[in-house]
């Protein structure tokens, strides 16, 4: 019986596969409390002592709630810092409605795929945030201005045990794991419709983020959770297609050929790959190790037929 043989990248890519499942099924069976319910305001004091030791996690699914609108962008010369001095800082002013409910300052809102924090809610028409440094050098948010539209996403309510808050126990990801941690901003190369949908072409700026873009696979694209249609290695480029409905809830179809939008890739490539790393080139040994012993054992039976 001739045992099969898997070159090093089949077995890295069943790996990869297993790695992925096992990656998923643990963070979603974790159990998750969501302060967004429509009745949170009741039912959070009784429920906070009760759950409090639950883990929490401040992710989102790539599913857009709705469009704000862009108040303010302003630099301020008076944010106090942790040792009471007072600083500089960038601050952005969002009017919503749909994700202001069950909102509080601290909340996590993700605003065109960048995870923020709401320093402050205005009434019930607007939020605030804070944007450092290394988000307005990462994404296109600090070339906002008033009147443009963002994506807006509340933190993904997920959770496998029983726990119910505000009378819901639990909620779907309809989309993927979108961390609000943009990786670069990309450039939309060309647009083009297909019946009713609507192709966009988008090039990353650095061949390595390419790697983690995959046909048929996730990427967010503003914070939108989009399937990658095909890539182009050649030019740095892949594309993605927004069906009727998805066109009109999210910015990216207003926005023309040679404007950013923020990329975000698929996360569990990266923890594939970190996880890969150490496992790799042992295989590879390995399989090294396997053809030498072919080959002696090739040329044993020849010198035994001869």
């Amino acid at each position: 019986m001739v045992a099969p043989q898997y070159s090093s990248s089949s077995l890295g890519i069943m790996f990869l596969a297993l790695f992925s499942l096992l990656l998923l099924s643990t963070t979603t069976t974790r159990a998750f409390v969501s302060p967004f319910s429509s009745s949170h305001a009741a039912a959070t004091a009784a429920a906070t002592s009760a759950h409090s030791s639950l883990p929490q996690l401040h992710m989102f699914t790539g599913i857009v709630e709705e469009m704000g609108v862009v108040e303010t962008l302003e630099e301020r010369n008076d944010v106090k810092l942790w040792d009471g001095t007072i600083g500089t800082g960038t601050q952005l002013t969002i009017n919503c409605s749909t994700v202001l409910q069950g909102a509080y300052v601290g909340c996590s809102i993700c605003v065109s795929g960048v995870c923020l924090t709401a320093t402050e809610l205005i009434d019930e028409r607007a939020f605030v945030v804070g944007l450092a440094p290394e988000t307005l050098r990462k994404s296109n948010l600090g070339s906002l201005r008033q009147g443009d539209k963002v994506n807006l996403e509340r933190a993904a309510a997920i959770m496998s045990e029983v726990v119910v808050v505000g009378g819901r126990g639990g909620g779907r990801n309809s989309g993927h794991f979108v961390q609000g941690h943009v990786d670069d901003t990309g450039t939309i190369a060309q647009t083009w419709v297909d019946g009713d949908s609507l192709f966009v072409q988008i090039q990353v700026p650095t061949p390595s983020l390419l790697k983690y873009i995959v046909k048929k696979g996730f990427i967010a694209v503003d914070g939108t959770s989009l399937t990658v249609c095909e890539v182009f290695p050649e030019t740095s480029e892949f594309t993605v297609m927004l069906v009727e409905y998805t066109q009109k809830k999210i910015i990216l179809p207003e926005k023309q050929v040679g404007d950013e939008v923020n990329i975000e890739v698929d996360v569990l490539g990266k923890y594939a790959e970190s996880a890969l790393a150490g496992i790799l080139p042992r295989m590879e040994a390995l399989e090294r190790k396997v053809k030498e012993l072919e080959t002696e054992l090739n040329q044993y039976k020849q010198s035994k037929n001869s």
